[in-house]
């Protein structure tokens, strides 16, 4: 597998190593002997499967404070996305600050968003597929989220914003300066 940091370093991009031939491909995703021999350590509980009808979709930015952090591990199984991680820990050098990676099914790239970040992604393609563990459990009450277009944050989601398609919710979310919970 393949491991490389992003500008903040405890988020990075995993790469299985694709044994293919003229069947196809096999990959092993995730192996908690190859994580904890990059120094890596997780305990998934839960995984999400995605579905986005269009290009456009953007999801997030979602966190779930302690004691129902979560960690994530995210991959594309079908179309592509815009990935973003937010530090929203206080005490770190990189408060406020975010990075983004295009995943594809085509080239395998997975994103390993740490707790203490703010989590979203963009659909690039219709007929997209998202496929993430999580280290903790769904908890609705230790839910929250920022804007995902908050001018503070900088991001370049490569959609408009009148031609992204978000839920109620995410329009509804506070930005970052007036989120009351964070890390």
């Amino acid at each position: 597998m393949q491991i490389e940091s992003l500008a903040i370093p405890d988020v990075k991009i995993l790469t299985p190593r694709r044994f293919t031939d003229a069947r196809g491909y096999f990959c092993e995703t995730f192996s908690d002997a190859t994580w904890r021999s990059i120094g890596l350590r997780a305990n998934f509980v839960q995984d999400n499967h995605v579905y986005s009808t269009m290009k456009g979709v953007v999801r997030g930015l979602h966190y779930q404070l302690p004691p129902a952090a979560q960690g994530k591990l995210v991959r594309v199984t079908r179309g592509s996305i815009l990935d973003v991680a937010v530090d929203i820990r206080r005490a770190s050098p990189t408060f406020g600050k975010h990075v983004s990676a295009v995943l594809s099914a085509a080239d395998g790239r997975q994103i390993w968003v740490p707790a203490g970040f703010a989590h979203g992604y963009v659909t690039l393609e219709d007929d997209t597929e998202v496929f993430y563990k999580v280290t903790e459990l769904y908890a609705p009450l230790c839910e929250r989220g920022i804007r995902w277009n908050d001018p503070a944050l900088g991001i370049d989601w490569h959609v408009t914003e009148s031609d992204a398609q978000l839920s109620d919710k995410d329009k509804a979310q506070p930005l970052l300066a007036d989120a009351p919970d964070l890390f």
